[in-house]
């Protein structure tokens, strides 16, 4: 698998690179336990950078009761204590692969808010299913823009994936119905829906959603077979909101998450799980079509704790 986070070159240390400072260094140890101005600057570190509040209090007690039985007494332990704590929170995650539909026409629903990759991500997961040698459709169920319908066309060309779209403004239920239609006619393998980004806030926007889900279900038994919301590494706690206002919406089942690097607040990645019990599946990694990988718990937690 690729590399998740970029070696050198950060002229400022990200957020989440201060909580493996912390983790390097001697940590003062108070008799029964780490010290409380300790523990609190863990605590402070953490929600930096983005764990949220129920992971931070998970590694925080986990840290502070390994103390008080004798097991960490500096920076080392720390580290080991952390590394470990998060290992078992991602572990969820070694085993989430994208599901297939046992027979006939695997169908993945696609959504996210506007401007986190979300349409090059459909490419990429388009690409990736190409190359693993079945085909693909693409469904352009964002009506609302003619843009957005003639920049997805030319990466399902780059894909090599078969297209389907609707007319501007038109219904994004009938799009995905279409497109399942024509998988099945022609024996397509997997059918991609791209959904309209859309604000979480977007009350009108997000009922729609919920139609296309359901077209899908009637249309298809057993879809969606995947609900895969596109995120943004960078956007932190919003990124939470983000999640909770979809997957009240939609049942989501795993995210691609966007721009994870050694600068991102990469505690989210731990936050998502610990929080909604929802993995991340697949990390864009880079530009290019191909640059999409499986998400590697182990790799993500070395990475970041690299010394």
């Amino acid at each position: 698998m690729a590399r998740l986070f970029k070696r050198g070159g950060e002229k400022k240390k990200g957020l989440w690179r201060r909580v493996v400072d912390l983790a390097l260094t001697d940590v003062r140890v108070a008799v029964g336990g780490v010290d409380q101005e300790s523990l609190e600057s863990l605590e402070e570190r953490l929600l930096a950078a983005d764990f949220g509040v129920d992971a931070t209090l998970r590694l925080v007690d986990h840290v502070d009761l390994l103390a008080r039985r004798g097991k960490v007494s500096g920076g080392s332990e720390l580290r080991r204590a952390l590394t470990d704590e998060i290992a078992r929170i991602l572990e969820p995650a070694r085993s989430s692969f994208l599901q297939m539909a046992d027979t006939g026409t695997t169908v993945y629903l696609i959504v996210g808010v506007n401007g986190v990759g979300k349409t090059t991500s459909v490419a990429k997961l388009a690409h990736r299913i190409r190359v693993e040698g079945r085909s693909v459709i693409i469904a352009a169920a964002d009506t609302y823009r003619a843009g957005a319908i003639e920049q997805l066309r030319v990466w399902a060309e780059r894909a090599g994936a078969d297209f389907v779209a609707g007319q501007k403004g038109g219904d994004p239920a009938a799009v995905a119905f279409d497109a399942i239609d024509a998988a099945e006619a022609r024996g397509v393998d997997v059918v991609l829906v791209d959904t309209a980004g859309r604000l979480h806030t977007q009350r009108n926007l997000m009922e729609e959603l919920q139609k296309v889900d359901r077209v899908i279900r009637r249309r298809c038994e057993g879809a969606p077979h995947e609900c895969l919301m596109v995120l943004d590494a960078t956007l932190g706690q919003n990124a939470v909101a983000q999640v909770r206002a979809f997957n009240n919406m939609v049942s989501l089942s795993g995210i691609i998450l966007t721009k994870l690097d050694g600068t991102a607040r990469g505690g989210i990645v731990v936050g998502l799980q610990q929080e909604f019990g929802l993995p991340v599946k697949l990390v864009g990694s880079g530009e290019g079509i191909e640059d999409l990988s499986d998400f590697d718990p182990d790799d993500f937690v070395e990475g970041v704790f690299e010394e």
